[in-house]
């Protein structure tokens, strides 16, 4: 079968182990983007399989049976929050007076136009407003301070393809890795512009991300700290948690992770106040 860009592919080589899209053919070489995994690769033409349309199948239902389940993990969270929260301001209130909550402002800028799809669409079912702005790993740090400077938002999302290569050098060394010296730059200009961690949520990487340098240029929470693979969804779970955390709590970093698909292996940070502000009175507007 004649390859295609967007078609879904495994490696031979790999012993069929992730599902990548064909992103660009270049003469006997392809550029693979994981499919769910937010990781970079490129492999040999004769190193591809073209995946069955049986096994696309299987594949998607498993995903999506995972995804939901996640998802209901955080509502649940999220629910026992609220209910808390309520029976606080029950105490507190007279019973006619009705709260109002602040939206918070998200900007996720993404190198996948696909995974961005996704995300917002994650973003939406979890109720909360995002900016998404699709932008190459490359072209980060020439635009982040545009971005910021015209958005302005309270948590910012830096992330897309990523990965880790021996061949390049040791794991201690950002020349081995295909696009966290851009992540890395984008996130030192968005804490010049709000150097408080707590004024700005940052969350960046991607696959196989340089964690430790992530953080050292000033992220809340980053990828990878043990250099493995991340879910392509894993940053709005993150985003999530943080948005619904009062802010007069400190968002638990283990809380964070748990409903993640990745998990601390993949996924790390610090101790970071959280969003979700109410005020009252609720006035209705025509």
């Amino acid at each position: 079968m004649r390859l295609m860009t967007g078609m879904l592919v495994t490696r031979y080589s790999h012993d069929h182990d992730i599902v990548f899209r064909i992103k660009n053919i270049n003469g006997e070489k392809v550029l693979l983007h994981g499919e769910d995994l937010r990781l970079e690769a490129d492999a040999p033409v004769d190193d591809v399989r073209v995946l069955p349309e049986e096994d696309i199948r299987k594949r998607q239902e498993e995903i999506k049976e995972q995804e939901e389940y996640s998802y209901r993990l955080f509502r649940q969270d999220y629910q026992l929050m609220k209910e808390k929260k309520d029976v606080e301001h029950k105490k507190e209130e007279p019973r006619n007076v009705q709260r109002f909550q602040l939206p918070v402002k998200v900007l996720h800028i993404d190198g996948d136009r696909l995974y961005l799809k996704k995300c917002i669409e994650l973003y939406q079912r979890l109720g909360l407003q995002v900016h998404g702005m699709y932008i190459p790993e490359n072209e980060l740090p020439i635009e982040m301070e545009k971005l910021i400077k015209k958005i302005q938002p309270e948590i910012l999302v830096i992330t897309g393809h990523d990965a880790y290569s021996e061949s390049k050098g040791s794991k201690k060394e950002i020349a081995a890795y295909r696009n966290t010296r851009y992540f890395v730059e984008a996130v030192r200009q968005a804490r010049a512009w709000a150097p408080n961690l707590d004024q700005l949520i940052i969350f960046a990487g991607a696959c196989q991300s340089h964690f430790e340098s992530l953080i050292r240029a000033g992220a809340n929470f980053a990828s990878s700290p043990d250099r493995v693979n991340i879910h392509a969804l894993d940053p709005v779970y993150i985003v999530a948690k943080v948005a619904y955390t009062p802010f007069m709590e400190k968002v638990n970093v283990y809380e964070v992770l748990k409903n993640t698909f990745t998990g601390e292996k993949g996924l790390g940070g610090m101790e970071t106040k959280g969003l979700y502000r109410t005020g009252l009175p609720y006035v209705e507007t025509n």
